[in-house]
Order: structure tokens, then sequence, then C-alpha cells
């Protein structure tokens, strides 16, 4: 997953880290185990180190907690939540789809500054209420302000941060088109990225100083994700209307299951000699398998012509079909889901219609792109 690594499931979701995460726990321990280590010198040596280490690990699992609020509502959804992932500027919880409405879009969105926001109440009540040894009390401190800092930052109104996802929900529910609301979040989360970056590279060019630089990296994650996004709306808005059907490629790779062998290879080597895997139906056009070229080797030429398509095809999985009245986005997310590169669509009696394909997909969006205004 993206050179992720998963340390394990969390309430049935699988929980991935990423290799830069390692690098800022890194920094947090070094840096606050070295304030610690200033601010109480009478801790014993290497504790103010293990302190950091903590101060770090719950600093994450603060961020943890965040995602975990977005996925919940999701959940409670009825949205299955692929992942969580922790990586250098946070985390992100993957959905399997989107909301179906803009208000339920709006508390997914929500949710998760909502725990942050929670968080901090909680840990200051906390530290009014008990008294702590001293470094263990700034330590709460700590983690305090960064979960007031985290829901404040995600509340930003722009694509990729939740505040994004709150001006799209809201966007959506006032137009009608959630590509709409997605583009508009996206222009403006670009408009952030922009003066982040200036906030960061002009104090360097003019003065020489690099205490913003930071800003300049959250700037640019911001302005790449929220240029993803603008683009993935442009996507989805060409699409809108369309079905499985609308993409089958013309003149798809399918052969009778009561066809011979040589039959078969005669009909590829005149008519599909580009393809490799082909579709078998029966005699009434019902999909009921598909068969690979390479089959060919399990059975010697000379019995070619008494061996029927049938006799090699392998069984269809269910993931592999979608039927053709299904919207075309749909077709995509189960493309992405299950790591394919084609899908059969069938009609709902079952007969086929043929073979949808990524690049058919593509090559249908840059058609429409060009003749349909965005």
């Amino acid at each position: 997953m993206n050179g992720n690594i998963r340390l394990g499931t969390l309430f049935g979701i699988p929980f991935y880290v990423n290799p830069s995460w390692f690098l800022v726990l890194g920094l947090v321990t070094l840096t606050y185990g070295d304030g610690l280590a200033a601010a109480f010198p009478g801790l014993p040596s290497g504790v103010p180190l293990v302190l950091g280490l903590v101060t770090g690990l719950l600093v994450f699992a603060s961020v943890l907690a965040h995602e975990l609020g977005h996925s919940w509502v999701a959940i409670s959804q009825g949205i299955n939540v692929r992942s969580i992932s922790l990586f250098l500027f946070g985390g992100v919880a993957s959905l399997e789809k989107e909301s179906e409405t803009p208000a339920d879009a709006f508390w997914v969105a929500i949710a998760g500054p909502a725990v942050s926001f929670l968080l901090f109440g909680v840990l200051t009540l906390f530290n009014g209420l008990v008294i702590l040894p001293a470094p263990l009390a700034a330590i709460v401190t700590v983690l305090a302000t960064v979960n007031l800092t985290l829901g404040a930052f995600n509340l930003i109104p722009g694509l990729p941060l939740d505040g994004g996802n709150i001006l799209k929900a809201i966007v959506w529910q006032v137009t009608g088109n959630p590509y709409q609301g997605v583009k508009f979040a996206s222009w403006v989360g670009q408009a952030f990225g922009y003066l982040a970056i200036a906030s960061g590279v002009v104090p360097l060019v003019l003065f020489g100083s690099f205490d913003n630089l930071w800003n300049a990296l959250i700037g640019w994650f911001l302005l790449q994700n929220a240029q993803q996004s603008a683009q993935f709306a442009r996507v989805q808005s060409q699409l809108v209307g369309l079905v499985a059907a609308d993409a089958v490629t013309a003149n798809s790779p399918i052969v009778s299951a009561q066809s011979s062998l040589r039959a078969f290879v005669d009909f590829r080597t005149l008519e599909h000699s580009n393809w490799n895997r082909f579709l078998v139906t029966d005699g009434d056009g019902q999909l009921v398998g598909t068969i690979d070229v390479d089959a060919l080797k399990r059975v010697a030429s000379e019995l070619w012509s008494s061996t029927l398509v049938s006799e090699l095809m392998q069984p269809i999985e269910q993931t592999t079909t979608i039927e053709s009245g299904q919207p075309l986005m749909q077709a995509i997310e189960q493309l992405e889901k299950y790591h394919l590169h084609s899908l059969n669509v069938i009609r709902e009696n079952g007969s086929l219609v043929g073979l949808l394909e990524k690049a058919a997909i593509v090559n249908l969006v840059q058609q429409r792109s060009s003749t349909v205004p965005v």
C-alpha cells in the first residue's frame, strides 16, 4: 500500500504508517526530550528521552483518534473504511465510497475535528483537576495543545482538509451537485496552499530565514492534494449519466463455449489477434467463463479440432462482473476496489454485453471533456 507499513487492525480497520512517520516520531522524541531535560534538570539521565518518545507516540495517537472519528461516523452510514494511515503531515482514513447526502458528508467531515476538540477539553480538564508530577503535567499540556491545533487546522475550508470537506458538503447542499462542491473546495484549498507556500518562501528569499519553511511544505501538500481533488471532480462530472454499457469495448473478445479450440484459434488469428483473454458464452449468450490463449498449451494441437472451449474455460469471479445499467462511477470504484484492469458487463438477464476496460473509460472521459464544458 504505497510503501506503507501495516501495524495491525483497530476496530476492524487496517492501520498503516508511512516511513515518513518514523522521521517525525524521531524529531518529536528528540525535540521534546531536550525540552524536558532543560525544563526539569533533576530528571535522571535518559528519562527525558523516554518521555519524549512517549509524547511522540501520544501525539500520533491523537492523530489516529482524529481519523477514527471520521471512520466511526462513516461506518454508521454503512460506508466501509479500507484503512487508516499515518504519514508526515498527519493521517488519512480511506473510505470505500462517498456519503450519499450532503448532510451525511458533513457529519463524516466534522467528526475528526470534533474528536480533537473533545480530547483537548478532556486533557485540559484532567490537568486542572489531577495533580501530576510537573513533567507529566507538561506532557498533558502539550497533548491538549496538539489536539486543539489539530482540530483548528483541519477546519481550514479547503480540500483536502476536513474544513474543505465541510465546505464541499455545504456547496453540495446549496447547488445539489456534489462535484460543484468538490471543485469549489478544491479552489479554496489551492488558494490556501499558495498562501502557505508564499509565507515560507518569501521570508527565505528576502531575509534568508528558514523559520517558516515548514509552512511551505504544508502548502505544497495542500496544493498537490487540492489539485488532485479538482481533477477528480472534473472526471466525475464527465461521467454523470453514463452507465457501464457506455464504455464497453466495441467488438469485445467473445467466444462460444461450444466452439472447438481450432475454431477459437482461427477466430483469434483473424479478428482478435491482440487479445490473450476471451469471454465465453453459452448458446443463449449468457456469460459462463473465460479462456486464456495460454490454456491452449495444455492441449496438443492435433486435438484442437475435437476439444471444446468449454473444457478449458475458467469460472467467472463475481467481483469481475457488473450489470450494464450500473453507473460508470460504480464501475470505476469496483475496478479500484478489487485492483482490476477490466470488468465483464452483463444485462439483468445475465447475457453478455462485452468487456469494459480502464483504458476505454479514460478515452470516453477525454472525448467528453473535449466537447462538453466542465
